[in-house]
């Protein structure tokens, strides 16, 4: 696929789904699709610390992978698609979990305002990672509960997203776990 059309991705544009080049979408805050990955390992969730280049929300916390789909691609086919271009991570199969959404500012006149599909997947025993350094710092397992409370001591260390997640959908996406 081309660089060209890898920059669109679905946005609502006066009521109508189109392809619109990923910066104009946050640049002008535009609702769009988005996908949410939380990898979990029992009670303990998988978290990223995102590339020091990235646009928006460089060298903070996020849940596990956190993309845009393609124009006409399938959610659950960007998620596996991400975990791998992101992570390294194959063989998973991501189960769809909620449908949520939300705006954020993410700094630098950039905003997301994301209908999000939620997926999670249990890792298996000896999970495997590669991480892609144009995206993705480094990984850590922390508990759900470790996590809310680490969030709420240090939010500037968390995207805003991750933050909203735990804040006002947690027992959606982790459901006993909180």
């Amino acid at each position: 696929m081309s660089g060209e059309n890898q920059n669109m991705i679905p946005a609502w544009v006066d009521g109508t789904l189109v392809p619109v080049e990923k910066m104009h979408v946050h640049q002008e805050g535009l609702r769009h699709k988005a996908v949410s990955i939380f990898i979990m390992d029992r009670d303990k969730v998988l978290i990223q610390r995102r590339a020091l280049s990235k646009y928006h929300t460089p060298g903070l916390w996020a849940n596990t992978c956190c993309t845009h789909p393609l124009w006409n691609e399938v959610p659950l086919d960007c998620a596996v698609r991400r975990l791998h271009e992101e992570l390294g991570i194959t063989g998973l199969e991501p189960v769809f979990r909620d449908h949520l959404e939300y705006r954020a500012d993410v700094g630098n006149g950039l905003t997301e305002h994301e209908v999000v599909d939620v997926f999670m997947a249990e890792a298996p025993d000896g999970l495997q990672f590669a991480l892609n350094p144009d995206e993705v710092m480094e990984v850590r397992w922390i508990s759900v509960f470790d996590l809310q409370s680490e969030v709420e001591q240090h939010p500037e260390r968390f995207t805003a997203w991750l933050q909203i997640y735990l804040k006002d959908h947690a027992d959606r996406i982790f459901g006993s776990l909180v």
